[in-house]
């Protein structure tokens, strides 16, 4: 009796063996077709946007949270966003094939490593149509093949784009199985996919913590993901008030509804009375504070229009919402132990114009991302230079921070000599 391979099983055998192919394709065959991608992102948003339409039609019935819509939504300038984000990729240099630590041994043999491209990367997101373009063309760009697997919240909007990206690699040297996106929202192809270590060789789960925390215990395969994204701003003693001001706004109210929007600021007891005042200032009634009791007696004191008392909870919560936590503190040393008990090893920062102290917190915090007098929200793919990203690691193997190209790759000993044999 002939067994018929499931519908996700044949995908991910398609990929792999389209990964095969992809590994060998040159840089402008890779770029052509990263090329046609963008261009159909332009020529073709009437019809992404309508089946988008109707994904945030079923949110808003369905009351999902005002970050989740947020996040959910495509617009033409998000479109063009991801165009040009895309065309960026093109631009970046192909890491497949670059050879690097080469060395020739004492007995004359010559051994380096190269760089290969993972072979199949599969992702499982929630939410956020993007990521099916982000990590195809990252996938494409670094020669692997890619599955796509979004939440059926954006059900139409990535089958759209699963059909524009197969659109897009028609006609090129890419093979159209590289990308596979699926879109059936039916949770045993999430099962059966984690299974295949024989045909996958990493998965991206990006989403909320339950969704990673599945994907972790389940997956045979190696996880690469962060759970929630606590961050934290420590505000020094010695500092830019006008600088910290702009910063911590920026950090805060730019987009509050993604990863690397700042949830939590521990601020020095010394500047505490001037820097709380400004902010309240800044925000108003637009953001509310949750406070410890020295920062509400502060708050209070300014009329701060919307304040809450902080719980043990509070230190712990990614808000993605127009919330903040407010914790003042007596030293840099007791905000970066209060970072390291509550954090989540993310993007933190410290504000300060003392040298010796950022050098100390750059060296003390253990995190993916730390920063010293900017805002959290660079910590994306685009704004470090690498085009797009699978997602953000706050792992430490194989890879930490926005995973670009370099990441979706690995790489193999190459040893090349003249009839060398190994003595007895």
């Amino acid at each position: 009796m002939t067994m018929t391979a499931s519908p996700i099983r044949e995908a991910a055998s398609a990929a792999r063996a389209a990964s095969r192919v992809l590994a060998r394709i040159s840089t402008a065959e890779k770029d052509r077709a990263l090329g046609r991608i963008a261009t159909l992102l332009e020529e073709e948003q009437d019809a992404i946007l309508a089946a988008n339409a109707k994904d945030l039609e079923a949110a808003a019935a369905a009351g999902l949270d005002a970050y989740y819509v947020d996040r959910l939504m495509l617009t033409p300038d998000r479109l063009r966003g991801i165009a040009a984000d895309t065309r960026k990729v093109m631009q970046l240099a192909d890491p497949v094939g670059e050879v690097f630590d080469s060395r020739t041994l004492p007995n004359g043999l010559l051994i380096g490593r190269r760089r290969v491209p993972l072979g199949v990367v599969a992702c499982i997101y929630e939410s956020r149509p993007n990521v099916t373009v982000d990590i195809a063309v990252l996938a494409l760009k670094s020669g692997n093949a890619a599955i796509l697997r979004g939440g059926k919240e954006a059900r139409h909007s990535n089958a759209a784009l699963g059909e524009l990206l197969q659109k897009a690699l028609s006609g090129t040297g890419v093979p159209g199985n590289a990308v596979q996106v699926v879109s059936d929202p039916d949770r045993a192809h999430v099962d059966e996919l984690l299974e295949m270590n024989d045909l996958v060789d990493l998965v991206v789960p990006r989403g909320g913590a339950q969704l990673i925390d599945y994907v972790r215990r389940k997956a045979t395969m190696p996880v690469v993901a962060h759970g929630d994204a606590v961050v934290q701003i420590y505000v020094d003693n010695d500092l830019d008030l006008d600088q910290a001001v702009t910063v911590v706004d920026n950090a805060k109210t730019r987009r509050y509804s993604i990863c690397n929007a700042v949830d939590t600021l521990l601020v020095h007891e010394a500047t505490a009375p001037a820097f709380l005042v400004r902010m309240a200032q800044q925000w108003g009634p637009k953001v509310t504070f949750i406070a410890d009791e020295r920062a509400r007696a502060i708050l209070g004191g300014c009329g701060a229009p919307a304040v809450e008392p902080a719980t043990e909870a509070t230190w712990s919560t990614e808000h993605l919402a127009l919330r903040v936590g407010v914790r003042i503190v007596d030293s840099m040393d007791e905000a970066v132990q209060h970072i390291e008990r509550y954090g989540s090893h993310h993007s933190d920062a410290i504000l300060t114009e003392n040298y010796e102290n950022a050098m100390e917190f750059l060296d003390a915090v253990d995190s993916a991302a730390v920063y010293v007098n900017a805002s959290t929200q660079f910590t994306d793919g685009a704004q470090f230079g690498l085009g797009a990203e699978v997602g953000i690691s706050t792992q430490k193997m194989h890879a930490r921070g926005p995973m670009g190209l370099r990441e979706l790759t690995s790489y193999k000993w190459t040893i090349i000599g003249r009839g060398q044999v190994r003595p007895l």
